[in-house]
Formats: C-alpha cells, structure tokens, sequence
C-alpha cells in the first residue's frame, strides 16, 4: 500500500465516522507515523508504507473516530508561528487566542524590559509566544494544574526560554508577588449549560478545570481581575480573553475594580473576544 491509497482508505473511513476536516486529519495521522512533514508526504504519494506503519495508523484513526482532538493524538499544535506539544492535561491552543499576542504586543516595546504575568498559562503558548517576540521582557506563568506546568515548562525548554519564564504550580488567590507591568490571562470562562453543549471533541477529552467558568461563566474572570487589581502597578494593563456574550458583564467587572477599558477586540469570527484594559488606581 502507498501513501495515496491509505490517506483515501483513512479519508474514507473518518467521513463515515462524521470526523470534520477527514482529508487534513488523516495527512497529518500518516505525518506522524511515517515521521516526514505533510508537504513531504504529499510530494511523495507513491512511497509505499510498511506494514506496521499501516496499524499503527489505523489505531490513530480509531482513536480520532472517537472523537479525540487530532491535537492530542499527534501531540502538537501550531499556535502564533511556532509549535507546541500538547496532552490531554492542557486545553488545545486556538487560533483565536492569537487576539491575545497581537493586542500584547503593542503595549511591550521591542527594546524594553516589561513584568508579565500570565494566569492559567496552560500549554505556556500565550507567555512563550510573547517572550519569543519581546526577549528583554520578565515573565512569570502561573497555572493551578501540576500536569499543565510540567507541558508548559517542556514547551519553554523546547523553545529555549527555560531560564526566561518561571512557571509555578499555584492558584491565583494565593499568589503575593506585585508590580506587574501587564498581565495576560485566557481563564476558563464557559457556563455550565453551554459546557454540555460543546462538540465531543472538546467535552469529552478536553481538560474541564481549563474550561468551566462555573455556573454564571464569571468566577474566573472575576478572580483573575480582583487579583489584577492587587498585582499590577497603577498604569498597568490587563489584557483578558473572554467569552463572546460576556463583553459588557466583563467591562462592569473592570470598572467597579478601577480599571479603564482601552479596546475591546474581535477575534477571526467577528465575534467580542479580548479587552484590554488599564489600573487607574
């Protein structure tokens, strides 16, 4: 059997398993067996593919029947312009998240040394992505899962920022250290009722603790920004990505905690997505 015919024999039988995207999941599921890039496997269609190579892939493809996120079973994903490994302990990187660096970004001068803290870093995409882009700049991730820091930290050695970013296994609510210039923070912010309603994929694999905002969607947001309010200097900027419904409960949140909202951004479905905002006092 040769690429061609086991990428539509695998294309073939995610369709019949109502998979999305069947053709790039399958080419990224042989990528990964045969250890080549995607492009390589699709310039080389007639290659011929080993016998164990064949169940191992079909054991892949078993697994992304059941609706596991292609992310975990090649474990990886491409976030802003670099690659992240990622396990079922951390939520997979979104595109829309990316909102989070572009805004960043442009309250952290190239030549300048800035405090940042990240809340509930996950995969560290968000803090490494920043630190690649900003090297001068201090960092600081913090996430309450021990499992998320141990990726989070392999990320960073993966990108050569071990001894950039200091990772710590806390909860925010007990966290003192202050004077932050600018704090970033994607908190899980999904209500109970529309976290049952998420596709399979996402609901049934993975991490609830980086999903659940609780019953209202607001307990994370609203502990990330009381928290804010104690760890950043006066001038200091905020920089949250929220649900799409939760812009104007958000910017309540801020105001009555002497912050001054800056922009409110649109992620890549047009839809409220990240603020930003600034400690008057």
């Amino acid at each position: 059997m040769n690429y061609h015919e086991i990428l539509k024999e695998g294309t073939n039988y995610l369709k019949k398993n109502n998979i999305k995207n069947p053709n790039l999941d399958t080419e990224l599921l042989l990528s990964k067996i045969i250890n080549k890039k995607r492009e390589e496997v699709l310039l080389n269609i007639y290659d011929k593919v080993k016998n164990k190579e064949i169940e191992e892939f079909k054991y892949y493809l078993s697994r992304r029947k059941k609706k596991e996120p292609i992310a975990y079973i090649i474990g990886y994903k491409y976030f802003w312009r670099h690659k992240f490994l990622t396990d079922k302990s951390v939520l997979i990187p979104r595109p829309d998240t990316e909102l989070i660096i572009e805004e960043t970004l442009n309250y952290l001068p190239v030549d300048k040394s800035r405090k940042i803290l990240d809340i509930g870093t996950g995969s560290g995409c968000i803090i490494i992505s920043l630190i690649k882009e900003r090297p001068k700049c201090n960092a600081t991730a913090l996430d309450i899962s021990l499992k998320a820091i141990k990726v989070a930290k392999t990320n960073a050695k993966l990108h050569q920022l071990e001894n950039k970013i200091n990772f710590i296994n806390i909860d925010i609510d007990k966290y003192k250290s202050s004077n932050y210039d600018l704090i970033i923070s994607n908190p899980p912010y999904i209500n109970s009722i529309d976290l049952n309603r998420l596709e399979d994929d996402i609901k049934s694999h993975e991490p609830k603790l980086a999903l659940s905002g609780g019953s209202d969607g607001f307990r994370n947001i609203n502990k990330v920004i009381i928290k804010s309010k104690k760890l950043l200097k006066i001038n200091g900027k905020l920089i949250l990505e929220i649900g799409h419904k939760q812009k104007n409960q958000t910017i309540k949140m801020l105001k009555k905690n002497n912050f001054y909202i800056n922009k409110i951004s649109k992620d890549l479905s047009k839809k409220d997505r990240c603020i930003i905002s600034t400690k008057l006092q």
